[in-house]
């Protein structure tokens, strides 16, 4: 049997997201020690890809509260975003090879988003970004 080749799903980490009892204290406490810029609860770090590095992206840094459902069962404290190029080819391919889908898929103006559980339970959220995209939040570039 030939070796199957696979196109890359995954084009980065769009996001880590993880919950906290008390946000704002958190996020005090990170502004205060590790010196990020959060705004609400949210840190945006900015980088440069591509063959030029003219194309610039984000990874999105955010708290949550402790009694959020948003990262699928109430034990997860985590849940970390995905880019991906395609995200109706990778939502089909995922689903035919028998990973859990969630069937909705959600369209806003930064991108679309579509969500699968791995094997141990964690829901892992797929992010496409729009073609073109401004964060509306300040970034800080990494290094």
């Amino acid at each position: 049997m030939a070796a199957r080749t696979r196109r890359s799903r995954v084009t980065g980490i769009g996001g880590i997201f993880f919950k906290a009892r008390d946000p704002e204290g958190l996020a005090r406490w990170y502004r205060e020690h590790l010196g990020l810029s959060i705004e609400g609860m949210v840190a945006l770090f900015s980088w440069r890809s591509g063959k030029d590095g003219k194309r610039v992206g984000h990874t999105v840094w955010s708290i949550f509260p402790a009694d959020t459902s948003y990262f699928g069962t109430d034990d997860a404290s985590f849940m970390i975003n995905y880019r991906v190029k395609d995200l109706d080819a990778v939502i089909a391919a995922l689903r035919k090879e028998g990973v859990a889908v969630d069937p909705k898929v959600e369209e806003l103006e930064y991108g679309r988003f579509g969500w699968i559980v791995d094997p141990e339970g964690n829901r892992i959220e797929l992010w496409e970004p729009p073609k073109s995209y401004r964060a509306p939040e300040k970034t800080m570039p990494m290094e």
